[in-house]
């Protein structure tokens, strides 16, 4: 737990203090972070932890969590009128896995777990923005057809679209092995840069005052802190998967809302101030919760 605080909460403060003082100052940072550093630093990711059918397969399980998470919440009678609305069923299934679910990987699980958590955040982001946006399309704009070029739009614009591109070139260059390991580095270093972006939104996030929704955000934060990863628990137990790989998925599973569940909701002109609150609330419960999970998980196994 104490290597998780050390890796992140000096990060999401700095960036935190400087989202408070300089908001200004989020997407002059963010954007080339997101356009260039994040596929750069995802392909090395990619290119450490290796492309092969094992990656393929825990991002099939990623998807597939995620799926059955959000047609459960859709088609369940039982849900709290909070988990109706769309965004906060994105928000109960759709984690910060690439900020924060594969830095607390690196904390907590020794560095064979790292290709599991690469596996999920590569299937995990792939669907976020290939459905997500569809997913509070079809809610939010009745009536209107969704312009499935911008679904494309959106596949190629992701991060990890352009990673896998990336990754995909240079392993079919001669020099891969070399190139891997000079970006190694680099992957790291951009993930620290993006804890602090990440602290900055967090940051002008509290800065709000609080939405009248807020206190209808308890469902939303206990499917994703609990229900969700107790869930691909129940998923990957009877598949034929190292215990190492099962501990990866579940922790993968448990990090925070992600911020793109945010920009989505944004993009699709939804009142996004409950997706804020959800980020910068499951986001502090989450530096405690899944090093709890990796206890649990550590007794267990």
């Amino acid at each position: 737990m104490l290597s998780l605080l050390w890796e992140m909460v000096p990060c999401l403060l700095a960036g935190a203090l400087i989202g408070r003082c300089r908001p200004q100052w989020i997407n002059p940072l963010a954007t080339p972070l997101v356009r260039f550093g994040v596929p750069l630093s995802l392909m090395g990711l990619l290119l450490h932890g290796g492309l092969n059918r094992s990656l393929v397969v825990m991002a099939l399980l990623a998807v597939s969590a995620i799926v059955l998470m959000l047609v459960a919440l859709r088609s369940s009678r039982l849900i709290t009128d909070a988990l109706v609305l769309p965004d906060r069923q994105l928000a109960s299934c759709i984690g910060n896995t690439a900020y924060f679910g594969i830095p607390a990987a690196l904390a907590l699980l020794p560095p064979e777990a790292l290709p599991v958590s690469i596996g999920y955040d590569f299937g995990a982001t792939l669907l976020a923005w290939g459905l997500g946006p569809l997913w509070l399309h079809q809610t939010n704009h009745q009536g209107h057809g969704y312009r499935w070029s911008a679904l494309a739009s959106h596949l190629w614009a992701s991060p990890a679209t352009r990673g896998l591109l990336g990754a995909l070139i240079v392993m079919a260059t001669p020099w891969h092995d070399v190139i891997s390991a000079g970006l190694w580095l680099p992957s790291r270093v951009v993930i620290v840069l993006a804890l602090a972006v990440v602290g900055m939104r967090l940051g002008t996030i509290a800065s709000r005052a609080p939405s009248p929704v807020a206190g209808g955000l308890l469902s939303p934060l206990v499917c994703k802190l609990l229900l969700f990863p107790m869930l691909m628990l129940v998923i990957s137990l009877p598949l034929p998967l190292p215990l190492l790989a099962k501990k990866a998925l579940v922790l993968q599973a448990a990090a925070p809302t992600a911020i793109s569940v945010l920009l989505m909701a944004e993009s699709e002109q939804c009142d996004a101030s409950a997706s804020a609150q959800l980020i910068l609330r499951s986001t502090l419960i989450a530096l405690v919760s899944v090093p709890l999970w990796s206890v649990v998980l550590n007794r267990w196994f």
